[in-house]
């Protein structure tokens, strides 16, 4: 027997409607928390959201951003979030350290992008040249950080130190001192307001070999639910491919309507940086893909930070900081060709 057509109309509608429930259904939550207000250098992660990349893999991402009076840190290990952006490695350490169960499973900066700037002209063109600055501008975390390397392998002296309080101001009205800073942001400020380009000596680039940008889950979500995590990575790696390379107006706009402190022009500005030294795409990244991690190089910064005096030898287990099973894989690398051919 024949059904007339106006009978199945309903069976249709019925099947369409339950078919766009399921595939709302299909979609993991996911919460993912970041260390600082939405910015350029976050903006892969944005990018994977605003053009639907998460969303192919099969997850609903929320981005909660940090800032000043932000702390999301905490709100891995007790639950709140699945996944957190941290600075660099040493949070990761200390984290293993005091027994916090959580885990690095994607680098997506292979440089820190943590520099050291200085005026043009006034003989402190190389990082050796900074050691004779006599004032060097530094926060109270970085005093604790990265100036006890600096001090252990490069020989600067804690004479040199005045607290930065990221205010750019003291530094530019002293053509003789020196400045830490972010490398992707900084020397945009510093140009907007003094009209120059300031000497820029990457950390990174004199053996503070620490990754950056680093994604850190909870131990537990690895073993439970590793599809969750692999997803969420390779969905964020093939983001940042399409930023940096491909269309980011979108991105970008998304970042200025969260963050009006970062517009669009800054976010631009802040992506060539990225490209210009290689923050991002560069060294392993390049034949393993963003987010690459070497567990040889992580002892080699542990080792770094203990002749610094930061940890003691053997004090942290570091088979514990990071797994390499979601990055290494390449993933990205077909887009980034797409995208340049090469």
């Amino acid at each position: 027997m024949r059904i007339p057509a106006f009978a199945l109309r309903p069976l249709v509608l019925g099947l369409a409607l339950a078919g766009a429930a399921f595939a709302a259904q299909a979609q993991e939550k996911v919460v993912f928390a970041t260390n600082w207000k939405a910015q350029a250098g976050h903006g892969g992660f944005y990018q994977a959201l605003v053009d639907g990349t998460y969303k192919k893999y099969g997850l609903d991402v929320d981005i909660q951003q940090g800032g000043p009076m932000v702390n999301n840190r905490p709100m891995l290990p007790a639950g709140k979030v699945d996944f957190l952006m941290t600075g660099n490695l040493l949070q990761s350490f200390d984290n293993v350290k005091n027994g916090v169960p959580t885990v690095v499973v994607a680098a997506f900066f292979q440089k820190d992008p943590q520099a050291m700037f200085a005026h043009p002209g006034q003989g402190f063109d190389t990082f050796k040249d900074m050691t004779k600055a006599p004032v060097a501008f530094i926060g109270k975390d970085g005093q604790f950080s990265f100036w006890q390397w600096m001090k252990s392998e490069h020989g600067f002296k804690d004479s040199q130190l005045k607290p930065y309080t990221f205010n750019v101001g003291p530094f530019l009205a002293d053509k003789k001192s020196i400045q830490q800073g972010y490398a992707i942001s900084e020397p945009l400020s510093i140009k907007a307001q003094a009209g120059f380009d300031p000497v820029v000596q990457l950390l990174a680039d004199n053996g503070f070999s620490t990754y950056s940008t680093t994604i850190e889950t909870r131990a537990d979500l690895v073993k439970t639910k590793p599809e969750t995590v692999r997803k969420f990575i390779e969905a964020s790696i093939i983001g940042w491919n399409n930023y940096l390379y491909g269309d980011n107006k979108a991105a970008n706009e998304m970042i200025a309507k969260i963050n009006p402190d970062s517009p669009v022009a800054s976010s631009q500005g802040s992506i060539e940086l990225m490209k210009k030294m290689g923050i991002v795409d560069s060294g392993e990244s390049l034949t393993k893909g963003i987010g690459a991690m070497d567990e040889a190089r992580v002892k080699d910064f542990y080792d770094k930070m203990v002749k610094a005096g930061l940890y003691k030898p053997g004090e942290v287990d570091l088979s514990k900081v990071v797994t390499t099973q979601f990055v290494n894989k390449g993933v990205g690398i077909d887009v980034r060709k797409k995208l340049t051919g090469k």
